[in-house]
């Protein structure tokens, strides 16, 4: 009876691994990132339709025929995250530990003609650092999570008519990430053992945008990126007690193990309207396709705790976001920047955990644009509020037997926070 809980448990534990692959939530639901930006953090991303620098390659890459000449910028957003979790058992406060995020930022953009302009940036899409402790009530869900993406993404945008262009790219991802959570090792009277999975992969996606001038004063865009699907290959380790019995630690090889993941698609559309100069405004939409996340199969090159293969459902939804952000030149060198963003989250009830304490958000955002000859400035704060969430399910040390335990549930409320600081260095040669 404790050898078949303890091979549920410990499945489950690689299988977060995989679960995981989400620096935190930024600006984004599940575990998206969109601090691609300091403009356009400082205007709540709504920078479908417009944008003065080369950002626009992540926002709408039709944009960068707009662009003159050869710009690159360089930029990164500080996160400040803060989550604690409130037990509905023994009414104690964890905190997750504190640590500070950098996604940063590198586009480059030229423009050959008046028809043809090219680009290329490189930025963190997705990601996520959750740091709970060793001792915490959810240690056997998690107690360590960090995952780190890069984009390579070249695109080439072509001026159809003087008021319509097209833009299409690549989207080359490269993934690393890391797993740690504690193992429950009491049916057999020992005391926790350390559980560790790393893991990387490659993928290749696509994206495109289209912008439309209709009139002098307003402007629609609209971009799309694909979905990505990786194989994610890694190695289990485990961290065994002293003394641990030959039979016990048998069942807990160091092993390679494999997951197939699809990295959701992504939609945005928006109006910008500037017949208020020199006060501007643009309100947008956007979509994220999580419900391709309904399971995970992970599959081990040797068994663990007796289990070659282990299969946990997701049921994630898609997710719709309301983006509106405000922009004020003051002068010919400096313009005042305001947002705001509302966006759902994909995480259904039944399978919410710590490892992705996702809620229904709310982004507050202010920002400046500054500009002196062939440099442009750009600073931004975002405060990041999410909305309280309840975890009241089955997911514990054993989540398949479908009993819960309520001294490692991590049943109660969660309360997360993002302060972000963002700033970006543009150059026009």
């Amino acid at each position: 009876m404790g050898q078949k809980r303890l091979n549920k448990s410990t499945s489950f534990g690689v299988i977060l691994f995989f679960v995981l692959c989400t620096v935190s939530d930024a600006l984004g639901s599940g575990f998206a990132v969109y601090t691609q930006g300091a403009s356009s953090l400082g205007q709540g991303a709504s920078t479908i339709a417009h944008l003065d620098d080369p950002s626009a390659i992540f926002f709408n890459p039709a944009l960068i025929n707009k662009l003159e000449g050869t710009q690159i910028e360089l930029g990164t957003t500080l996160l400040f995250p803060s989550r604690k979790f409130t037990s509905d058992a023994t009414g104690k406060t964890f905190k997750a530990e504190s640590d500070v995020l950098y996604p940063s930022t590198l586009f480059i953009t030229h423009k050959f003609n008046d028809k043809i302009s090219a680009g290329l940036g490189i930025f963190n899409p997705f990601g996520l650092s959750n740091k709970w402790g060793n001792d915490w009530e959810g240690r056997y869900i998690t107690t360590n999570a960090k995952m780190t993406t890069y984009n390579i993404n070249p695109v080439v945008s072509y001026q159809i008519t003087p008021h319509i262009a097209f833009a299409a790219g690549l989207d080359i991802l490269l993934l690393d990430a890391t797993l740690e959570n504690r193992l429950n090792l009491s049916p057999f009277g020992l005391p926790d053992a350390g559980q560790k999975f790393k893991g990387d992969t490659t993928g290749v996606g696509y994206n495109f945008g289209i912008l439309i001038d209709p009139h002098k004063n307003i402007s629609i865009g609209a971009s799309y990126r694909s979905k990505i699907k990786v194989t994610i290959d890694g190695n289990a380790s485990f961290d065994l007690p002293a003394g641990t019995p030959p039979p016990i630690s048998g069942l807990f090889p160091n092993t390679t193990g494999s997951a197939d993941l699809t990295l959701p698609q992504q939609a945005h559309v928006g109006i910008y309207y500037k017949g208020f100069d020199p006060f501007t405004i643009e309100v947008g939409l956007r979509w994220e396709g999580w419900s391709s996340y309904d399971q995970l199969r992970i599959n081990f090159d040797q068994p663990i705790a007796g289990s070659f293969a282990a299969i946990t459902p997701k049921d994630w939804k898609d997710t719709y976001s309301v983006l509106f952000g405000a922009r004020y030149q003051l002068n010919d060198t400096i313009a005042l920047l305001a947002g705001y963003l509302y966006s759902g989250n994909p995480v259904p009830d039944h399978t919410f955990e710590p490892s992705i304490p996702d809620a229904n958000t709310h982004l507050f955002t202010l920002g400046t644009d500054i500009k002196y000859k062939n440099l442009k400035l750009d600073f931004s704060y975002g405060y990041q509020k999410l909305q309280n969430r309840k975890k009241n399910n089955s997911i514990d040390d054993n989540p398949f037997d479908g009993v819960i335990n309520p001294l490692t549930s991590a049943n109660g409320v969660y309360k997360s926070n993002i302060h972000m600081f963002g700033v970006s260095l543009t150059y026009k040669f």
